[in-house]
């Protein structure tokens, strides 16, 4: 299970990263802001404000550091064993949120989830960083997307076993969710020891003394491309940030009972299992274009969502419609734009351009996130609305990029650009 290739190396490295990724996005679904978490703040009385917080905790926080870790983590010759940093953090924050399901409700349990997943995310950030470059190093052009789709249709797999499980579940009792939240604590621990495991090359002169945070950042201006990709990879966001709401809004219209979770994350299973390993060949050969789809698909099923809260109260089945063709569609987008910055990276820099558009992104989200939040606490339709024409002018955006993909590569860096 892993891109054909004849040499050994490459195929070890691709076993082990799959491996490892596919382990993470498993631990994604058992504390996942989207299904999981809005679910459990609902089911112990937490009002709806967190819920809106959620995505933007979780990816902001993951990514707004970034930038500022780069020179700490391109000086470490073994990128892996701060990949293993991270998984070790996370773990304990989802430990955290297990004993939060045992023990805290209302107001107080919101309060310490969004702490936690804020400690969550920090950790986050150090495995997004690191292991982009670790796979940039030994995985060749033209494979890195189907490396990280094969892991998200490998993980899509287990979800799908773990949502059928939960649809058997009756009633809205927290001993499910403590469960799950240990379940996400282990998975993550298990992943750090098959990823350390990966033999990383020599890294360069270059890469062992990278550019200070303020060089890194003038990449913004002296390199377009990546600035034009910085701005094509904000406008995929109503893909991201919709999901909470879809389960947010199923819950109030269907009820609380934890089996209405199951399809959610069967949904969510599904979609990966479907589309990782669908949209990874795609990235393969057009990532720019993988972005564009996913933009201007999410606004066409945001505009559906508004559809369905706007002719009332719906059985469950709908939701979970909805939210699997988001959830497919962000599949796409989290596929396009990493296989796009992985190889945009391969003039040189690859280190600051993932940290440098991640923290920038953590901005943006956290912006956006904060605004839709708030309007969603006036009107649910304006907030939607907003995301659905986000995404639809993602894809004029994002068909502007130059391809960077194996065969097709983008224009050559300047020096400015490689070393800013």
């Amino acid at each position: 299970m892993m891109p054909s290739t004849r040499d050994p190396a490459v195929r070890r490295a691709a076993s082990r990263l799959i491996g490892g990724l596919t382990l993470t996005k498993i631990g994604d679904r058992f504390i996942d802001p989207k299904t999981v978490l809005p679910w459990f703040l609902e089911v112990v009385g937490t009002p709806l404000g967190f819920v809106g917080l959620l995505v933007p905790i979780r990816e902001s926080g993951s990514l707004l550091p970034q930038a500022a870790i780069s020179p700490w983590v391109a000086a470490h010759q073994r990128r892996t064993r701060v990949w293993v940093l991270g998984a070790v953090g996370q773990a304990i924050a989802a430990g955290g949120m297990a004993a939060v399901a045992v023990t805290l409700t209302g107001r107080t349990a919101g309060v310490a989830i969004v702490a936690l997943l804020a400690i969550f995310a920090l950790a986050r950030s150090l495995c997004s960083l690191s292991i982009k470059d670790v796979m940039g190093r030994t995985i060749p052009a033209g494979l890195r997307g189907r490396v990280t789709g094969w892991s998200d249709s490998a993980s899509g797999l287990v979800a799908l076993t773990i949502g059928i499980g939960l649809a058997q579940v009756q009633g809205a009792s927290t001993t499910v969710f403590l469960w799950l939240f240990l379940g996400g604590a282990a998975v993550w621990l298990v992943a750090a020891v098959v990823v350390v495991g990966i033999r990383e090359p020599e890294v360069t002169e270059e890469d062992r003394n990278p550019t200070s945070v303020r060089g890194s950042m003038a990449l913004l201006r002296s390199d377009t491309d990546f600035r034009h990709f910085v701005l094509a990879r904000t406008l995929l966001l109503a893909s991201a940030l919709t999901p909470p709401f879809v389960v947010a809004l199923a819950v109030q219209e269907t009820g609380d009972d934890i089996a209405g979770l199951g399809p959610f994350v069967v949904a969510a299973g599904l979609a990966s299992l479907i589309g990782g390993r669908a949209w990874g060949h795609f990235a393969d050969r057009s990532s720019r274009t993988v972005m564009a789809v996913a933009a201007g698909s999410a606004a066409m099923v945001v505009a559906a969502v508004v559809a369905v809260y706007l002719v009332g109260a719906s059985p469950l089945w709908p939701w979970v419609g909805l939210y699997f063709l988001l959830m497919l569609i962000h599949t796409g987008a989290r596929v396009g734009r990493s296989t796009y910055v992985v190889e945009l990276g391969d003039r040189g820099a690859r280190t600051s351009y993932v940290a440098v558009s991640n923290t920038v992104m953590g901005v943006l989200l956290l912006v956006v996130g904060t605004v839709t939040s708030a309007l969603a606490a006036l009107s649910t339709v304006a907030a939607l609305v907003v995301l659905a024409l986000i995404g639809a002018v993602g894809t004029p955006i994002a068909l502007r990029l130059p391809e960077t993909a194996a065969g097709s590569p983008g224009p050559a860096a300047t020096t400015s650009e490689t070393t800013a």
